[in-house]
């Protein structure tokens, strides 16, 4: 095993059919604020010094095109790719210097064993400032990943990229690159994708602000408020325009590596699911829909559609 180690969780890059809502939504809805445009593609930050939390790419369907993570350093980014190629990962580029407009930096982008789609930098640009307003989220603090191979899925995260195992369910496990207990989670599924991304809030009071801003929007809760097992986040789960499902959580267990992990008969037993307070019930059916990636294809047959009446076929 390499001791080179991404450092922290970056931002996700999605690709949208309608980009110019997709982005009110992100603007105006789920309160990130633009950062820059680049030729198709928007870049939005959150209230932390992050130089952006999401980019928007116009694209003919809705789909995940990279998870972003950080590394220390330029030479971090070496080790990491080196090593990655050693143990054959598929490298999609080689280190190289990341467009102005994404904040710079020095990074390439690498696929999972099962396809996902990732990018690993230094030296990217930040805010000088954060943003004093707990209403709206600070960063983007966890992805959980689709797999039908999770075991794989999380080999592949600890020994090439160098995260932590912090837990395991019958449905996840959880891995992480920095103290938040998780960074990326596997949810067992059918295949890769997107299961869902999460944004941090100042707190709890910020949860329901925002929560209620959503509501106010016409997004109503599709699972939550809550407390989760794993990681003890409070959570609100929403499904966005393009079918993806979006989190605002906050109060994520903060862990070092005197924390003991746990394995899916652990949380079995201790039966606390799907909320460590009683409260919040099960997801949605359009939750769990939305997680499993069927809105997701449904938004891009409506575009199909729309775009073959407009050819006349």
């Amino acid at each position: 095993m390499s001791n080179a180690r991404i450092n922290g969780l970056r931002s996700i890059e999605l690709g949208v059919p309608d980009l110019q809502a997709s982005a009110d939504f992100y603007r105006k809805v789920w309160a990130l604020e633009d950062v820059a445009t680049e030729g198709d593609s928007f870049h939005l930050r959150g209230t932390g010094t992050d130089h952006h939390v999401v980019t928007l790419r116009q694209r003919p369907k809705a789909g995940l095109l990279g998870v972003h993570f950080s590394a220390a350093d330029r030479a971090t980014v070496d080790a990491l790719h080196g090593h990655a190629k050693s143990l054959g990962a598929n490298i999609e580029s080689a280190p190289a210097v990341l467009p102005a407009s994404a904040g710079g930096g020095y990074g390439f982008r690498v696929s999972t064993p099962e396809g996902h789609p990732l990018c690993i930098s230094a030296d990217v640009k930040q805010h000088a400032e954060a943003i004093d307003d707990r209403s709206r989220p600070t960063k983007l603090t966890h992805v959980v990943l689709n797999s039908a191979d999770v075991p794989n899925q999380t080999a592949f995260f600890l020994d090439v990229l160098g995260f932590k195992w912090s837990d395991s369910t019958q449905m996840m496990d959880f891995v992480r690159c920095c103290s938040d207990h998780h960074s990326i989670a596997f949810a067992r599924g059918n295949g890769p994708g997107l299961n869902h991304m999460a944004y941090e809030m100042p707190n709890i009071d910020g949860l329901m602000r925002g929560a209620g801003r959503l509501q106010k929007n016409g997004f109503k809760i599709e699972w939550g408020v809550g407390r989760h097992g794993p990681g003890n986040n409070v959570f609100s789960y929403f499904v966005e325009p393009n079918g993806f499902v979006t989190e605002y959580t906050t109060e994520v267990d903060q862990v070092d590596d005197s924390y003991v992990s746990h394995d899916a008969k652990y949380w079995a037993d201790l039966n606390i699911w799907p909320c460590r307070w009683n409260m919040a019930g099960p997801p949605s059916e359009r939750a769990r829909a939305a997680m499993s990636g069927k809105l997701v294809e449904e938004t891009n047959e409506r575009c199909e559609q729309v775009m073959a009446r407009a050819l006349g076929r």
